[in-house]
């Protein structure tokens, strides 16, 4: 059994009710919800036309000598009415569609942003599989509630007030009778329909599990591993036990919504009694007319005993719905981390010097910090290689240049401007990025390369091709720059993805670039390859090379040896070998000789 997701936190200020703020949401759309609502309003009142005739078709078969033509003319107008108002609902449920859809189009767009400005940590906290659920099953959710559902509750709505004022014109009397039993409906709503909204929302919430789960198994990545370790029996046996407690969370939200249901359906049982008793008194002692009572009767039964039903099943569904719209605005509130600074300046003319001064940074729940009181200066031009041990914080380092995340204490600044005060678009311009796992999208070569620049021209998707000694690869495919890489570039090998990634960042041509482990997937051709295409692309900007393999970073003008997250020697390679300290322990260990200086 899976994790319960891990939820965002609200925020610290209050927010309004979901339901309220729902509405709020939906209000650029409210000149469609009024059309929509005159249109319900005005199917409402034809659906009581037949009730309505009903009291004059009984007037008429009660004379002595019906007329057969008025008869036929009442029964043809119950008849249009009818046609009229079915006409009328697939007006309006057109109406509905487009303003709904249009309301989710927007709110998926903002959710989706929104999560796109998340950093890391949001994203270490929360699985994949369970954010995709609140975007696409939750508002997917909201989407078949407002648009089936709440047309029929304010029908409903307006059909039971509507029959309520020709039931209290026909008799005063029995509509006494009739709504006395009405705050019986709502006292049981109010106690079933928290049980309704807290069943959806555990069914939403294991949709989330199971989603997380099918698509980190049913992933390459994943497939490969539980195949590799014949372990599809267990993979079998978690999927079965999600989608057993997935079934029995929907079961029950079934039933806590029939029992509302059934409030509604009693309703109309315990009223229709009470009037026939009420009815047959008043026309046996001649407090009203038999015409008067039938018409009563058909206006309950036709108009509000319907209304009141449709209303029950729509409204167990909307109190669904809350819980929907609950989990999405969770997300929504989550605020990012990384935030830009209300003045945020744009960050131009970039020459490529990098201060990082007295930084620290620890990661929630960690026993240490990762980085402690880090300081250095990379000037423009410079390559400086960052070394140490696994666990040291070399990543972290990268990705506090790159404002993945910010500092504890401490400050980064390019070119004299902290990172903090220019604009996250202008620095992600300016510095390029190669992580140690090269991602690819599932996409052709072209659209993952120009992931880096947009408006790259085809010479120039070329020649960094070329510097990434990618050519002769992608001449050999078939469909080549169109090529599909499949999922996570798994058509390609480590060397060739890594190659990818490397031409990408070419194309971007940042002043400052990061090489998080770039190499490590290379075998020692590839490695010599792509050496020589980085020798270039090193040539005139800042570039930070975070390496295990020390043979890879010997020609850096400034290498960091990190340890426990403090910087512990810097230097040339010569100078760091004549220190005899951990990097030359570190680089006797790989290269399995005595460190000598040169």
């Amino acid at each position: 059994m899976t994790a319960p997701p891990q939820v965002p936190s609200a925020p610290a200020s209050p927010r309004p009710p979901t339901a309220l703020r729902a509405v709020q949401y939906l209000r650029p759309w409210r000149r469609s919800a009024a059309l929509a609502t005159a249109g319900l309003a005005l199917q409402s009142l034809l659906t009581l036309v037949p009730a309505l005739l009903a009291r004059s078709f009984t007037k008429e078969l009660t004379r002595s000598h019906p007329h057969a033509g008025r008869l036929v003319a009442l029964a043809a107008g119950a008849g249009a009415a009818t046609l009229m108002a079915a006409v009328l609902g697939v007006v309006v449920a057109v109406i509905v569609a487009h303003a709904v859809q249009s309301a989710m189009r927007q709110l998926r767009r903002e959710l989706f942003d929104h999560l796109l400005r998340q950093t890391v940590d949001f994203y270490t906290r929360n699985r994949g599989g369970e954010l995709i659920s609140r975007l696409m099953n939750d508002v997917g959710g909201i989407a078949i509630g407002l648009t089936g559902f709440a047309p029929t509750l304010l029908r409903g709505a307006v059909t039971a007030v509507a029959a309520l004022a020709v039931m209290a014109v026909l008799s005063w009397q029995l509509t006494l009778v009739t709504v006395a039993v009405l705050p019986l409906f709502a006292v049981g709503l109010r106690l079933v329909g928290g049980e309704v909204y807290r069943a959806r929302r555990g069914v939403q919430e294991q949709l989330g599990d199971l989603n997380a789960f099918a698509q980190e198994t049913l992933g390459i990545s994943g497939v490969m591993l539980v195949r590799s370790y014949g372990r599809g029996g267990l993979m079998r046996n978690r999927f079965a036990a999600l989608t057993d407690e997935l079934r029995r969370r929907e079961i029950a939200v079934t039933v806590k919504t029939q029992r509302l249901i059934l409030l509604g359906d009693a309703l109309l049982v315990v009223s229709p009694t009470a009037i026939v008793i009420a009815g047959s008194y008043l026309v046996a002692h001649h407090l009203i007319s038999l015409s008067s009572f039938v018409g009563f009767g058909a206006v309950a039964l036709i108009g509000l005993g319907p209304a009141l039903s449709a209303s029950a099943n729509s409204l167990a569904v909307l109190l669904g719905s809350r819980a929907l719209w609950g989990r999405v605005f969770e997300v929504l509130d989550a605020a990012p981390t990384i935030v830009e600074h209300p003045d945020a300046r744009e960050l131009v003319g970039v020459r490529g010097e990098v201060e990082i001064a007295d930084v620290s940074f620890s990661y929630p729940g960690q026993p240490r910090p990762a980085l402690t009181g880090l300081s250095l200066v990379a000037q423009p031009g410079r390559l400086v290689a960052v070394v140490g041990p696994s666990g040291a914080g070399k990543t972290t380092l990268a990705g506090l240049i790159a404002r993945l995340i910010d500092p504890d204490e401490g400050h980064i600044s390019i070119d004299g401007q902290d990172i903090r005060g220019v604009t996250l678009s202008s620095l992600s311009d300016v510095v390029g990025f190669v992580f140690q796992d090269a991602f690819l999208f599932h996409a052709s070569i072209r659209e993952n390369l120009l992931v880096g620049r947009p408006e790259a021209t085809e010479a120039e998707l070329a020649a960094a091709v070329a510097s990434a000694h990618l050519t002769e690869v992608i001449a050999r495919l078939p469909d080549g720059y169109e090529t599909v890489v499949g999922e996570r570039g798994h058509r390609f090998s480590g060397g060739e993805r890594q190659r990818i990634a490397m031409a990408r960042a070419i194309l971007k041509d940042p002043p400052i670039l990061i090489l998080d482990e770039a190499t490590s997937h290379l075998d020692s051709a590839s490695e010599q390859l792509v050496q020589s295409a980085l020798s270039r692309l090193f040539h005139g900007r800042t570039s930070f090379v975070i390496a295990h393999r020390l043979s890879t970073v010997l020609a850096a003008d400034l290498i960091v040896v990190l340890s426990e997250g403090r910087l512990v020697e810097s230097g040339t390679h010569e100078e760091l070998l004549e220190l005899h300290g951990l990097y030359a322990h570190l680089y006797e260990l790989q290269l399995g000789s005595q460190p000598s200086s040169s």
